[in-house]
């Protein structure tokens, strides 16, 4: 889900920058800067998005020390 809102705002914010759709001067701001807002705010959530997605796929099991039973026989001598 994240992914898709990144990308929303990412297209939404190329498309401001743009000028293919304009905001009407009453608005307070102009609509380059609050492109390259939303451009910016998708790209870090798609980043994010993507983090968040690998840490929970990565698995790390532990398992108990292995301890060798001891040796009950003498060692051999090698010569």
């Amino acid at each position: 889900m994240s992914i898709g809102l990144g990308i929303v705002l990412g297209v939404v914010g190329a498309i401001f920058i743009t000028g293919a759709i304009d905001i009407p001067a009453s608005w307070p701001i102009d609509s380059e800067p609050l492109g390259w807002i939303l451009l910016i705010a998708g790209i870090i959530a798609i980043v994010l998005s993507l983090v968040i997605n690998r840490q929970r796929t990565q698995r790390t099991t532990s398992e108990p020390p292995r301890t060798d039973p001891p040796r009950t026989d003498p060692p051999r001598n090698t010569y």
